[in-house]
């Protein structure tokens, strides 16, 4: 449980603890029927709010079980995709630079164009590359004017489009 859940509980318990004690001490002294009957009410609602909180703490505790397994799952199929599909990455990354290069793009704008075909925003490229968003929008914009494309779009399909189009087989 964590440390509010527990707290919690243990308010809960502790009110119905001393309500408990109460209605022990008012039916030995003859308390009235109807402060005993206020006070059994206050005591079933502490004792359902204990059982609330654990009934809570066990659900997330089963949906974190299951997370952890689907996140196992995940990141052994994420290996086994990344080590059948590794020569070809590297191969891909090889001549992605290449074509780059050809473009006579500088560091920082290779750096920049990966982190574009990554699906970076220009927020998220100017923070890893701690420069300003406004820099990284005028990096992209050279980027595109060197490599004659006309956007994000473009220069993404310009390396990816072959990868993603579905084997065509001759039907004649």
């Amino acid at each position: 449980m964590s440390k509010d859940n527990i707290a919690i509980a243990s308010v809960f318990a502790a009110i119905a603890v001393i309500i408990a004690i109460d209605i022990t001490y008012d039916t030995l002294n003859g308390g009235s029927a109807g402060h005993v009957f206020f006070e059994g009410l206050v005591f079933i609602m502490s004792m359902s709010g204990v059982f609330l909180v654990i009934r809570e703490n066990i659900a997330v505790k089963k949906r974190n079980v299951k997370l952890l397994i689907d996140l196992e799952r995940s990141e052994k199929e994420y290996a086994l995709w990344r080590s059948e599909a590794e020569k070809h990455l590297k191969g891909l990354g090889e001549v992605i630079d290449k074509q780059m290069s050809r473009w006579s793009f500088t560091p920082a704008e290779k750096e920049v164009g990966l982190l574009l075909l990554k699906g970076f925003s220009f927020k998220e490229i100017a923070a890893v590359r701690e420069t300003s968003e406004r820099t990284a929008r005028q990096q992209s914009l050279e980027i595109y004017k060197k490599s004659g494309l006309s956007g994000r779009a473009e220069f993404s399909a310009f390396f990816l489009e072959d990868l993603l189009l579905p084997e065509i087989e001759d039907s004649a």
